[in-house]
């Protein structure tokens, strides 16, 4: 039998984790599925310098403090490559490749990104022999000999510098003419203040060689044209990111042209009811640690408001035996509280025969769109969960409205 839980978050990573931590604090039953260790991406970084309030740390210790936060709080967490899932209805499924499968009622996806390839040739082929997109993990393919690193973004930039503390030189190819890079001016200084770092221009990489293992790459500079080689012990790769978004193909998740998953950005919601994104496999501008915390704390608190309204939705409109005559209203439109003000005395005259169901649009007009109801004042009545009628203006004789409108008794 599936476990069902309040809240499932799709990835450990530190939009993941945050998510977990917002939810318990909200009294979700929460669960994270973490394919690998918690962390994703950010547990492999050696040096972190930008997270508020953490000063210089790094990541696998920032990542394990975020994990003991959620933990501590009582969400649940458990190692898990998600395969596929059906995400739409009230009911969420979740399967693992395992075999595990869980419910949920609101589901976070944060499955992040995984390091873009070159599509060069011998990449493939030496892909653990020299080539590598992780400098931390894989460190020793060059401590004490000669390195390269392909990239100019700030992840480029810093993984460089790491690697230089245990390489003999460095070399970074940079895709810009001289002096143009992606990453950020302070990262700049220190990888130009670092003495056996060489940046190469305006030049790319177009074949890794080598018998068994990385011993040379094959560059093209982009100005002229002109082909060099470049011994090297190690390669390592930082252009960019694939988001982990294949199992969501197909399941009703709109997602962009690169396959990031396209999702509200006030609310982090996706294309389908109750189903939210955070972190690196959204689509969104800037990818880093406290962007994607940020991801995470607005989904979990959405993920607990839509529970909550739809909560309401069931137990005041839906579920009940009795009519209920439903007023959409907001504070900030007096005709709709007058409105509101009248449907309270018709109910109290009527003497439970109808119940009464309140929606501040202003707090809710997601559970209103979702009534069919765009703008205030408008009144519904409902019966078992069916609506009977809608009224949204000419509200002078809304008491012969409704009792107008209201079931035929049996």
């Amino acid at each position: 039998m599936a476990e069902r839980w309040d809240l499932v978050i799709i990835g450990g990573g530190p939009a993941g984790l945050t998510a977990a931590v917002y939810g318990a604090r909200y009294r979700l039953s929460t669960l994270v599925i973490a394919q690998g260790g918690p962390g994703g991406q950010a547990a492999t970084t050696e040096e972190i310098e930008n997270y508020p309030g953490a000063g210089r740390t790094t990541g696998s210790k920032l990542m394990s403090e975020f994990r003991d936060h959620a933990e501590s709080l009582g969400a649940r967490l458990v190692c898990g490559e998600v395969c596929a899932v059906d995400l739409e209805g009230p009911i969420k499924t979740i399967r693992t490749k395992k075999g595990e499968v869980y419910e949920a009622r609101a589901v976070i996806l944060c499955p992040g990104a995984e390091p873009r390839r070159l599509g060069v040739k011998g990449e493939g082929r030496l892909h653990g022999r020299g080539v590598s997109y992780c400098a931390t993990s894989d460190v020793d393919i060059c401590t004490g000999r000669d390195a390269v690193v392909v990239g100019n973004s700030d992840t480029a930039v810093e993984e460089a510098i790491y690697l230089a503390r245990f390489a003999r030189k460095v070399t970074l190819i940079c895709i810009h003419p001289e002096g143009i890079m992606d990453a950020n001016k302070a990262s700049q200084e220190r990888l130009f203040a670092t003495p056996n770092i060489e940046v190469v221009w305006q030049t790319v990489v177009e074949e890794i060689q080598g018998d068994g293992r990385v011993e040379r790459v094959m560059l093209r500079h982009l100005g002229t044209g002109e082909r060099s080689e470049l011994p090297a012990d190690g390669i390592f790769i930082f252009v960019g990111t694939t988001p982990r978004t294949d199992f969501l193909r197909g399941a009703g998740i709109d997602l962009d042209g690169r396959g990031y998953i396209i999702a509200d950005p006030d609310t982090m919601e996706t294309s389908l009811p109750g189903v939210f994104a955070a972190g690196d496999a959204r689509r969104k501008w800037l990818r880093q640690i406290v962007t994607a915390a940020a991801d995470g704390a607005i989904a979990a608190s959405a993920a607990a408001k839509f529970l909550a309204e739809e909560e309401q939705v069931h137990r005041e409109i839906l579920s009940p035996e009795e009519p209920v005559l439903v007023v959409f209203w907001s504070p900030l439109n007096q005709l709709s509280l007058h409105v509101l003000q009248e449907a309270e005395k018709i109910v109290a005259r009527l003497g439970g025969q109808v119940r009464l169901a309140r929606i501040d649009c202003y707090k809710s007009s997601r559970t209103a769109t979702r009534l069919g109801i765009f703008d205030v004042p408008a009144v519904q009545i409902f019966h078992r969960g069916i609506p009977l009628a809608t009224l949204t203006e000419d509200f002078n004789h809304l008491e012969d409205w409704v009792t107008g409108h209201m079931p035929v008794k049996a």
